[in-house]
């Protein structure tokens, strides 16, 4: 068995709405059916039972080896805690070639699952069980998924996110995560929100200029001052009074703090310990209880007692063996993945315990409560019960007034006294710190109590109820006229006063400005304009590529559109062989719009309309012709339609209408252009979808040229010496057809056609373009494109010569080595009245040269720019 092509699918994709690793496995005749291979399936769950039922995903199909590495894969990272449930496998035409997919919640996790069931198999496979550790192997996932999702803390408000139905991007392998989109984003870093300044941080990080403020706000806090050494600490000490507690100026998670200090020599060791994380400090012990209250915006949203780090006695065991005890909770980790923190021996737990007079070695008598460090930080071995409903109102307000003094939007406010009930005035308790980013795991997972929705609270201080933090996103696929579409819908955006975020081929265009150039239909692009904070609305360019290699890069859209679905774009690529496999692919952006969205379909191609069975959201049918029958359904139920009705586009839902003349539509020509008529008609049906109005789309309409500007290489008109000279990017035998209707429709003496064909194409659809220009045009100067794609040189020219054969139309055939002199060539042959189509390649770098011809006959400069 070969596994080969292992790539990850970071959004919905061909195969389900989840992130998933795709493989492609290869396997030999006898691994074919797994009743072929003898005691192979004893062998493997001998080593891993925990790989359940093996059957193939369809019923009909043998169970090969790639059925059993899929159900390994999922089985590997359920076993390792992953929340995983989706796999697949799917055969392709090759034989003995399958398509492997498995759902991950980690992508690295996901490989190295592969990886593992790959090792797994070659130990079965060798008869050599003892060769291959299940249980290490499990743990090595378990260890890798703690290392790389997300902490309890960030988590949570991830979890809360997701729950409302914001979306959420993480921008670093660490815990800074964006929610919502464009305009509409905020950003986390842990329990840190973007609107906290840095300024606000620094001063809750600056423990003494934090009590300052505090006192001057008259929140109560414990006296004591900056040192700077030991003996400087003894005098503060001897000032304020034993005991005393020494911690960092600049410090969080309780590293460093040592409290209670009753001796010189507790002193002494608590100052080296604060000494290793900055400047010190020493202040007055509160008696009383650790309390930690969570403020998010203007009230405290929990509460908890944290205790510190302690085991009790039983009489027979040592405090180090009692402390082993604890520690083999589960519960208790090395990090912050769980709940609790493993108690740890260090030389403030030694000294602790020599206040006490006791030893690591000493065992203490039944039912005796041995503390370890008197800081009750969770990050140092201490526990936490839930105490929110138990605070007093004067208490909350407190916290509130600290958190807001400082500045913080999200605060850990930690206070020492006897109880919550009573104000802290009354018990002479106080604030002794305020952190910024604060843990949340004692609030979600108390040791004792009830968790509370600390995350849930976090982000409703972020978005106000009702608010999802999306902006308006228009997802637009195809065979052909995609990006003139993409392109017409931007401009109506942009005409509404949005900042539009677009992605085409051509590029990626923010508020007008192109930030990025090639082609970049792809999910990494698509990405990138969601997460730019100047984007009010976004529409993207989705191609079959993208979807492919990387899934969707959004979750889910607000529109999709499909323009229609042809034979000639790239079958014969990764296993989409067919229009029909072609169809399930693109109809992913359909499959995943929002239940409150809308499908716009080309009800005129049946493999569109099919799509509108599989949209969660309602659906828009257009075509030109007004009585099709699947418009005509539409419309009877009062949905919403849009067709081509005399010299106007007619928009229904219902017994409402609107009608938009042709006549005020340039990108038509009047209405003579059949294929931007069905451009024009999706790019009207996003608009609607996304609300804009109707007095903006006739005026954005209006106002969209089709110029080398606006849309370059779709369909660009200009006037040469008195003939017409149009430049088009299409490369499919479905854009030759209707760009032979369009200029069928024009006036012309002589017509002329300059083409090459791009080499990633089937022979087939290469030899189908020129047949169908032979029919239309007089005379086809063939180029050769500058890439080939694979194929060997003057092989594609070939194969277009081959498609004019018995043409019906065409006198002469040139080859032409090199596009802009094929393009030289074409125009100093037209007459005043003649018509070249001009189907470029390198669309930039070919309307530039045709510009350039354009200015050189008007006798215009060139700009100085260009000079």
């Amino acid at each position: 068995m070969d596994v080969s092509r292992i790539r990850p699918l970071r959004g919905p994709n061909l195969w389900s709405r989840h992130t998933c690793i795709e493989a492609i496995v290869a396997c030999e005749p006898h691994e074919m059916d797994l009743q072929a291979l003898p005691d192979f399936e004893r062998r493997l769950r001998e080593l891993f039972p925990a790989v359940g039922p093996l059957q193939p995903t369809n019923q009909q199909d043998h169970l090969s080896l790639a059925h059993v590495l899929e159900d390994t894969v999922l089985a590997l990272q359920a076993q390792a805690g992953c929340p995983v449930t989706f796999s697949r496998t799917s055969t392709t035409l090759e034989p003995g070639v399958f398509q492997v997919v498995a759902e991950y919640s980690e992508e690295v996790v996901g490989r190295l699952a592969f990886d593992i069931a790959r090792e797994l198999f070659a130990a079965v496979n060798a008869g050599e069980p003892q060769g291959f550790d299940v249980v290490a192997a499990i743990a090595r996932l378990r260890a890798l998924d703690e290392d790389v999702r997300l902490g309890p803390s960030t988590g949570c408000i991830v979890d809360a996110a997701v729950a409302r139905n914001i979306p959420y991007r993480r921008l670093t392998s660490g815990s800074l995560v964006q929610f919502g989109w464009g305009s509409r984003q905020r950003r986390i870093w842990a329990a840190e929100v973007d609107s906290t300044s840095a300024v606000s941080e620094s001063i809750a990080q600056d423990k003494d200029l934090t009590k300052a403020l505090l006192a001057a706000a008259g929140v109560p806090v414990p006296e004591g001052r900056p040192v700077g050494d030991a003996n400087d600490a003894w005098v503060v000490a001897q000032e304020i009074g034993l005991p005393v507690v020494v911690k960092p100026q600049d410090g969080n998670q309780g590293k460093g703090v040592t409290v209670n200090i009753t001796s010189r020599e507790h002193l002494d060791i608590a100052f080296r310990a604060a000494a290793e994380y900055g400047e010190v400090m020493v202040e007055k012990f509160l008696p009383g209880s650790d309390f930690r209250l969570l403020v998010v915006g203007n009230k405290v949203a929990a509460a908890s007692r944290r205790d510190p780090p302690h085991v009790i006695g039983d009489g027979e065991h040592t405090v180090r063996e009692l402390v082993d005890l604890v520690n083999a909770d589960p519960k208790r980790g090395d990090g912050h993945a769980t709940s609790l923190t493993k108690i740890r021996f260090d030389d403030i737990a030694l000294a602790r315990l020599d206040v006490q007079g006791l030893t690591p070695a000493s065992v203490p008598e039944m039912g005796r409560r041995v503390v370890l460090r008197n800081n009750a930080n969770l990050s140092t071995g201490g526990t936490a019960t839930d105490v929110t409903d138990d605070m007093h109102p004067d208490v909350a307000a407190r916290a509130v007034a600290a958190a807001q003094t400082v500045g913080l939007d999200i605060c850990g406010v930690d206070v020492v006294c006897e109880s919550v009930h009573v104000p802290l005035e009354k018990q002479h308790g106080g604030v002794v710190e305020v952190n910024a980013a604060p843990g949340l795991r004692m609030h979600l997972s108390p040791s004792y109590g009830k968790g509370r929705p600390v995350g849930e609270a976090i982000i409703a201080h972020m978005y106000e109820q009702g608010d999802d933090g999306r902006i308006p996103l228009v997802a637009v696929t195809g065979t052909n006229g995609k990006t003139t579409t993409t392109r017409l819908i931007a401009h109506l955006m942009a005409a509404s006063g949005m900042r539009v975020g677009m992605t085409n081929t051509d590029g990626v265009y923010v508020d007008g400005r192109q930030i990025d150039s090639g082609d970049c239909s792809g999910p990494k692009s698509a990405r990138n304009v969601l997460m730019h904070p100047d984007v009010d609305a976004a529409v993207l360019e989705t191609a079959r590529g993208g979807m492919l290699r990387e899934g969707l890069g959004f979750d889910q859209c607000q529109v999709a559109v499909v323009t229609n679905v042809g034979a000639g774009d790239h079958l014969g690529l990764n296993y989409i062989t067919t229009v029909e496999d072609l169809a399930v692919l693109k109809r992913v952006i359909v499959m995943n719009v929002a239940p409150t969205g809308y499908a716009v379909l080309n009800a005129a191609d049946p493999i569109v309309a099919a799509m509108a069975a599989k949209c969660t959201g309602g659906v828009v049918f257009f075509a030109q012709d007004h009585d099709h029958p699947v418009l005509a359904a539409h419309r009877v139920q009062g949905k919403r339609t849009i067709c081509v009705e005399g010299d106007r586009i007619l928009v229904t839902e219902g017994s409402w209408r609107v009608q938009i003349p042709l006549q005020g539509v340039p990108i038509t020509r009047n209405g003579t252009i059949g294929f931007q008529k069905d451009n024009v008609m999706a790019a009207i049906g996003a608009a609607w979808c996304a609300g804009l109005d109707w007095d903006t789309i006739v005026r954005g309409l209006s106002s969209f040229s089709n110029d080398a500007d606006n849309a370059p290489g779709r369909f660009n008109v200009m006037d040469y010496r008195g003939a017409t000279v149009i430049a088009d990017y299409g490369h499919n035998p479905d854009a030759m057809r209707a760009l032979v209707d369009a200029v069928n429709a024009m006036p012309a003496k002589r017509r002329s056609v300059v083409i090459s064909g791009a080499g990633d194409r089937r022979d087939e659809d290469i030899r189908e373009q020129t047949a169908i220009l032979g029919a239309a045009f007089d005379d086809v100067l063939l180029f050769q494109d500058a890439c080939q794609r694979g194929r060997e040189d003057g092989e594609v020219l070939a194969l277009l010569r081959q498609g004019l054969n018995g043409a019906s139309r065409t006198r002469e055939v040139q080859e032409i080595r090199g596009e802009f002199i094929a393009i030289d060539t074409a125009l100093a042959r037209l007459q005043p009245g003649d018509l070249c189509l001009v189907l470029v390649d390198q669309v930039e770098e070919a309307l530039a040269h045709l510009a350039q011809r354009m200015r050189e006959s008007a006798g215009t400069p060139a700009p100085a720019s260009s000079r």
